[in-house]
């Protein structure tokens, strides 16, 4: 895969730095990770579900953290209590029980509201809360007899 060098590009511009650090990642990933699988799903208008296949795992051993729009889902098999002795022998191993981390980044203004575990799958929902100065809005036009109203301010 051909290298580019988005380093020119970083002295133009103003706030686009995690477009390209975006760009950086997606071009050095050799290989993507595909443990557990997951299904993206719009449930409505702006709410979205994440569903994770986490068969095994109960709700203590998973973790979800939100940072810097990123979903990080971690899942750990750590079982400090279970000896050598306690643990059958297994014939054939098919149920993958490892550890896991999975990352997926947010858009700008995309919030958890919840999680839920069920059947084996980890569901986590996200909600798409555009803040009101970005929300559409409609511009009245003055016609040459009306005056288009003016907002004015009191000075506090």
């Amino acid at each position: 895969m051909r290298q580019f060098d988005l380093s020119p590009l970083y002295r133009s511009t103003i706030g686009f730095d995690r477009l390209f650090n975006m760009l950086d990642q997606t071009a050095g990933i050799e290989s993507v990770p595909s443990y557990p699988p997951y299904n993206i799903e719009r449930t409505g208008e702006n709410a979205y579900r994440i569903s994770v296949a986490v068969a095994g795992f109960a709700a203590s051993d998973l973790s979800i953290e939100t940072k810097e729009n990123t979903l990080t889902i971690r899942g750990s098999h750590e079982r400090s209590g279970e000896t050598e002795k306690a643990k059958p022998e297994v014939l054939y191993q098919g149920i993958a029980a490892r550890s896991f981390e999975r990352r997926f980044q947010l858009a700008d203004h995309v919030h958890v509201t919840g999680a839920s575990l069920e059947n084996g799958l980890l569901h986590v929902d996200l909600l798409r809360e555009l803040p009101e100065a970005q929300k559409p809005r409609q511009i009245p036009i003055a016609t040459g007899d009306a005056k288009p109203a003016v907002a004015t301010s009191k000075a506090a």
